[in-house]
């Protein structure tokens, strides 16, 4: 059940989105208004050259502008900022999220969980290579977590304002919010849930380029295991290391009957690349400290 005292922002960033956003806002806006929620709408104008801007605010929301485009990631933080809510739901600007959805996020939320997922099913994908990145991604935040993660990348979310607040500073400016957003909440011990959502297509151009935001793929693939767990993306690297220097060195050993250098390297790459390892947990420990 959801109850009615709850005040939440429904924070849409937009680029350039004049097609689809005036249907968008109008759904939220009629939600907001049937469930007697107390509730606002803002739309973040990422640097659009359009007329978003104007026809989201003549379907009742509230714009705040970027006079560059930024980022989705910075639009964002600037809608997180300027949200009065206590929870705050992000949605696409799109039209590929039915506002219909909202209340199984926010009754998660009641539930008592601190961010909720609205995890895309089989289909909602917008290609099978999207579909093949997102399943690895899945994959990855599952093994660093220790708890399934089923859609790592969606955009549709709901999280209790004050904690998201608390990584604003951690969520890059760019696509990758809701990956970076996931995992901090999954690192500093809040409760994250998961709710079965149906992505429609969007309306319009992505702005999202295969090729280029492709290889930040695996950037981002680093990124997310040195933010979360850093010595799980070291040990194995250096005990595939050290089986290597061995491996060598038993070779070399049989048939030369010496150690040679390049064991000797690779034996000493190991020590350092796991003692990296450790440091950097503790580093990311300090990142999650408890500020309060």
């Amino acid at each position: 059940m959801i109850s009615q005292s709850m005040d939440i922002s429904v924070v849409l960033p937009a680029k350039n989105e004049e097609a689809a956003i005036g249907a968008t806002v109008s759904g939220v806006v009629n939600f907001i208004s049937r469930s007697a929620l107390r509730g606002e709408v803002i739309v973040v104008d990422d640097g659009s050259s359009d007329a978003t801007a104007q026809i989201a605010q003549q379907a009742g929301a509230r714009v705040v502008k970027h006079n560059y485009s930024k980022g989705n990631g910075a639009a964002i933080k600037t809608g997180a900022r300027a949200a009065t809510g206590e929870i705050i739901v992000f949605m696409d600007a799109d039209g590929q999220h039915n506002p219909a959805d909202i209340p199984h996020l926010l009754a998660a939320i009641a539930q008592g969980h601190d961010l909720v997922v609205g995890a895309r099913q089989k289909g909602s994908q917008a290609s099978v290579g999207r579909h093949v990145a997102n399943s690895l991604y899945n994959r990855l935040a599952s093994w660093m977590t220790g708890h399934r993660v089923e859609d790592l990348t969606s955009g549709f979310r709901a999280a209790r304002a004050r904690m998201f607040r608390e990584f604003l500073y951690m969520l890059p400016n760019g696509f990758s919010y809701p990956t970076t957003s996931t995992m901090a909440f999954f690192r500093s011990g809040y409760s994250v849930a998961y709710v079965p959502i149906h992505a429609a297509t969007r309306i319009g151009k992505s702005h999202i380029r295969l090729i280029r935001d492709g290889l930040r793929f695996f950037l981002i693939i680093f990124k997310i295991g040195t933010l979360f767990s850093p010595l799980k993306i070291f040990a194995p690297v250096a005990f595939i290391m050290f089986a290597f220097a061995s491996s060598w060195y038993g070779w070399t050993w049989w048939h030369e009957g010496r150690f040679t250098n390049m064991s000797a390297l690779l034996y000493t790459g190991s020590v350092m690349v796991f003692l990296m390892g450790l440091i950097s947990e503790q580093i990311t420990t300090l990142m999650y400290r408890d500020r309060d």
